[in-house]
């Protein structure tokens, strides 16, 4: 399966990117590299993708489970080599979830994501480390027995 995305030179560093969804997206480099501030930087455009990738997976497996989910947020917090290509190496997601979810379905949800549904997470070369907090409260991953859970 092909996907095909366009990007077009704006001068400078600053770029206007389309996929197949029609969608334009703006990228441009900080202003110490030239760049003109007017869009989001590519490596911020990596987590982005990655945090809708696996939220959207999320919703629909914690829907399928049914628990429902009243709030989500996802906090993607990257750290990048020194040298370059100053690719990630490390990343830590954080997902705030609300609702009336059993945290063992909300690890479920999380894992299944990462291992089996993210094309995002699959594509980075990074170690990519999990947190939830749930209702406001954090939920560590040995703080929840799995068995007996639908796949």
């Amino acid at each position: 399966m092909d996907m095909k995305v366009e990007a077009k030179w704006l001068g400078s560093r600053h770029f206007q990117a389309e996929g197949p969804s029609g969608n334009t997206v703006y990228m441009d480099a900080g202003r110490q590299d030239g760049g003109t501030g007017q869009g989001n930087r590519p490596m911020e455009l990596l987590l982005m993708g990655l945090v809708g990738c696996t939220g959207i997976d999320i919703s629909m497996i914690l829907e399928r489970m049914r628990q429902p989910l009243s709030h989500m947020k996802i906090e993607a917090v990257g750290q990048r080599r020194d040298e370059r290509p100053q690719s990630f190496t490390e990343i830590h997601l954080t997902y705030h979830l609300e609702g009336d979810l059993q945290p063992a379905k909300a690890w479920r949800a999380i894992h299944l994501s990462e291992e089996k549904y993210c094309s995002a997470s699959a594509s980075l070369n990074a170690s990519i480390i999990p947190h939830l907090v749930l209702n406001g409260k954090e939920v560590a991953p040995l703080d929840v027995v799995e068995e007996g859970l639908p796949d």
